[in-house]
């Protein structure tokens, strides 16, 4: 590698080389590359110093290819080919075909309402590839990305740092969820009741507070949160059977993978809703694999916050939900 002349490698001149292969005359060769005769008999005269051979010899009119020309003549038609058709021109991404690994980073509220759905979806397009679901979070997802090459991440990630861009795909709220019966409250629930009901906490960071009880000390109250998790599935657990009530994200609460009779209602603080984005780096923003995996995901998402939003109007009642 150290020997060779890359200064003097040119991709102009293997196109020259073809072009004088095919017509067998500089000036034709000239005219099919609409340079000048002047500038293609230059890059013959580069081509000979770099090849080290005269490739060309003139008998009148034409010119006679060498044995080494003939040699390289194939292999040059390759290496332009290979760069019309894989670089210039690259073919189009063929799911069917990919054999690849898919990586993608969810928190765990988007691994469980979406993982089962993403599985189907991406798998269906793609049969032969692999799916691997990575765990991340507001504080780890860009060191995430990084480490793991993770193409996307579906979160509530906002102020995104210039490398990266992202794609809404809807917006959450929230819900109290509680046992009925243990708790002995009815939907709806007005404040009163609710602060004096002991509470459970979904707190990925470990911290057993949130912007509610800045809004409840505003008002001079303030509530008990007995028990936090940063697993909504271990809080989902504990509700059943004890005086427990959380509030959580509505699609959280609507999930069907539990067998219990917990009741839905509007909370009775307010509480922001949250936007749901699709994460990827900007630089591979226009990889064909990227486009195909952003628009299945776009769709898979849009389809199953669709369905779960989509319960008829008496099972709505029946969970204490405004039809």
């Amino acid at each position: 590698m150290d020997t060779i002349n890359w200064r003097g490698v040119d991709l102009n001149l293997l196109i020259a080389f073809a072009a004088l292969m095919e017509t067998g005359s500089v000036t034709k060769a000239a005219d099919k590359l609409s340079i000048g005769q002047s500038a293609m008999s230059h890059n013959l005269s580069r081509l000979r110093t770099l090849i080290n051979d005269p490739l060309f010899e003139r008998r009148g009119h034409h010119m006679v290819a060498t044995d080494k020309a003939r040699e390289l003549a194939p292999i040059i038609e390759q290496v332009l080919g290979l760069i019309t058709t894989e670089i210039l021109q690259p073919k189009a991404f063929s799911p069917e075909n990919y054999q690849g690994t898919i990586r993608l980073g969810l928190t765990d509220y988007a691994e469980l309402l979406f993982a089962p759905a993403l599985f189907d979806a991406i798998l269906s397009q793609a049969p032969q590839c692999q799916l691997s679901f990575y765990k991340v979070d507001r504080h780890n997802y860009q060191a995430m990305m990084d480490d793991h090459d993770i193409h996307l991440v579906i979160g509530s990630m906002t102020q995104l740092p210039r490398e990266l861009d992202s794609q809404y795909l809807y917006t959450e709220d929230h819900v109290c969820l509680f046992d009925s019966q243990a708790t002995g409250l009815r939907a709806p629930i007005d404040l009163a009741r609710y602060i004096k009901t002991p509470q459970a906490l979904v707190t990925p960071d470990g911290q057993l507070a949130s912007a509610v009880d800045q809004q409840l000390r505003a008002q001079g109250l303030s509530r008990h949160i007995a028990v936090g998790s940063g697993n909504f599935l271990t809080i989902r657990h504990l509700l059943t059977g004890r005086n427990l009530l959380c509030v959580v994200s509505t699609l959280m609460a609507r999930i069907a993978i539990f067998d219990d009779q917990l009741t839905q209602c509007p909370p009775p603080v307010s509480i922001p809703d949250f936007d749901i984005n699709l994460i990827w780096q900007k630089r591979n923003a226009n990889h064909p694999r990227l486009i195909w995996l952003r628009q299945c995901i776009q769709q898979t998402v849009t389809a199953r916050v669709h369905g779960l939003r989509g319960q008829d109007p008496g099972e709505q009642a029946k969970q204490g939900m405004p039809s």
